[in-house]
């Protein structure tokens, strides 16, 4: 019956162990979304800054 009742206290262990890591890495991913959002609105703002910068006809001038 010891042997039992350890292996289940072993068990409850790892179980505690495991749901603080799921806890951990969710944290971990969640942070990480939040950047990549960020980063990517980052990105949007300034491909539409530099569409605004070039010009719409890029000719050459006669010149050239």
């Amino acid at each position: 019956m010891d042997e039992l009742k350890e292996r289940l206290m072993e068990l409850e262990i790892r179980y505690t162990h495991q749901s603080q890591m799921i806890e951990e890495l969710n944290e971990v991913l969640t942070a990480a979304c939040a950047r990549i959002t960020r980063l990517e609105q980052g990105n949007r703002i300034l491909r539409e800054q530099f569409r605004q910068m070039a010009p719409d006809d890029f000719t050459l001038s006669p010149d050239e």
